[in-house]
């Protein structure tokens, strides 16, 4: 269930969906901070698809899944804590059809890729793939190379199945399963050339131990509270 106090249309949409090196989280996150933005709506899973989860930050309620909302670049930006494990297919019809609803332009989303284990590169790089031609020729004006060979999983794999609007992909090297913070400021670096955003991404470098520190807190936290639901579902038939 989708909850809105405000529709705002016309909007670019970025979702980010906790992937590989929870790089989606972090890169959402820090524009939240950054930008202008302000909580304009959430997401509700159904009980027992996802692991109750909120977080808590500077003495707020965190959602699991909540949409902010930056007037100044028009932009709409869904931010998850909650890993939608098993249900891809309903996040991403989530995110389209919120889209559907703001009659938004362009949906953007950001991902963590796996870099080989033998990559020595101390540097992420970041790659594109678009189903947009004009959104390509906008991609190609920054620099960036298309991802041309690669798997994709998860609720980006199924948006770009399922996408009806121009959609594209932002994916940064990263180097283990642990938060990531040195590819979210690589796609940050990206969503500022393509965007506009005018952001400085070089704060996130620094304040690397600092966000990788809180998501490992709020990961371990959410590990901590399913293996306490399940001792206490167990202890049902004990």
């Amino acid at each position: 269930m989708i909850e809105l106090t405000k529709k705002p249309k016309g909007a670019t949409v970025i979702e980010g969906f906790p992937g590989l090196g929870v790089v989606s989280t972090i890169t959402t996150s820090y524009l939240i901070e950054n930008l202008e933005t302000e909580q304009i709506g959430k997401f509700h899973f159904e009980e027992k698809e996802v692991a109750p989860i909120i977080s808590i930050h500077n003495c707020k309620l965190i959602d699991p899944v909540s949409i902010h909302y930056s007037k100044k670049y028009n932009l709409v930006i869904i931010h998850s804590i909650t890993s939608p494990l098993y249900i891809e297919w309903k996040a991403a019809n989530f995110v389209l059809a919120l889209c559907e609803e703001l009659k938004a332009k362009e949906l953007v989303s950001v991902e963590g890729i796996a870099s080989p284990p033998t990559d020595k590169k101390k540097e992420s790089s970041s790659y594109y793939f678009t189903t947009n031609k004009e959104m390509e020729k906008k991609v190609l004006n920054i620099g960036l190379s298309c991802l041309g060979e690669g798997s994709i999983i998860g609720v980006t794999a199924a948006l770009l199945e399922k996408a009806n609007l121009p959609m594209t992909a932002f994916f940064a090297d990263t180097f283990s399963n642990l938060p990531d913070s040195r590819a979210a400021a690589k796609l940050i670096e990206v969503l500022d050339k393509y965007l506009g955003l005018k952001i400085d991404y070089d704060p996130l470098l620094k304040q690397a131990e600092t966000f990788e520190k809180a998501i490992k807190d709020i990961y371990k936290k959410a590990a901590e509270t399913q293996e306490v639901k399940e001792k206490k579902d167990l202890s049902y038939f004990a």
